[in-house]
């Protein structure tokens, strides 16, 4: 189980910088849609950067991996809210909610919930 976890955690971590580096220019509109500040924006992206990156880490260390995910995991519930409150439809809402899927998943192997 520990590999699919491993493969999650890639998963997310390569999710997060896609978002955050190649498609910026779309989590500019989001977060102004949402009524978010620039310095939210910014301290949030670099809160899933630091977060992805130790995630990936954590293949190797897997004493890294619980926090992280369970941080990514808040973040993208926090996702989930503001796409609810923006009332957007289901295809944007779908990527965080699969990002939180993840993290859970991987949060619960780190745990030795799933064996």
């Amino acid at each position: 189980m520990h590999t699919y976890a491993s493969i999650a955690q890639l998963l997310v971590a390569l999710a997060v910088g896609f978002v955050w580096v190649f498609r910026f220019d779309n989590i500019v509109k989001e977060f102004h849609q949402y009524g978010l500040s620039d310095l939210t924006r910014t301290m949030v992206g670099n809160a899933k950067i630091i977060l992805a990156t130790l995630l990936v880490a954590g293949i190797w260390y897997p004493a890294l991996v619980l926090v992280p995910a369970l941080l990514m995991g808040l973040l993208m519930v926090a996702a989930q809210y503001f796409h609810f409150r923006a009332n957007n439809p289901w295809s944007k809402r779908l990527p965080s909610l699969f990002l939180l899927v993840l993290c859970v998943f991987i949060a619960a192997v780190s745990l030795n919930l799933i064996a």
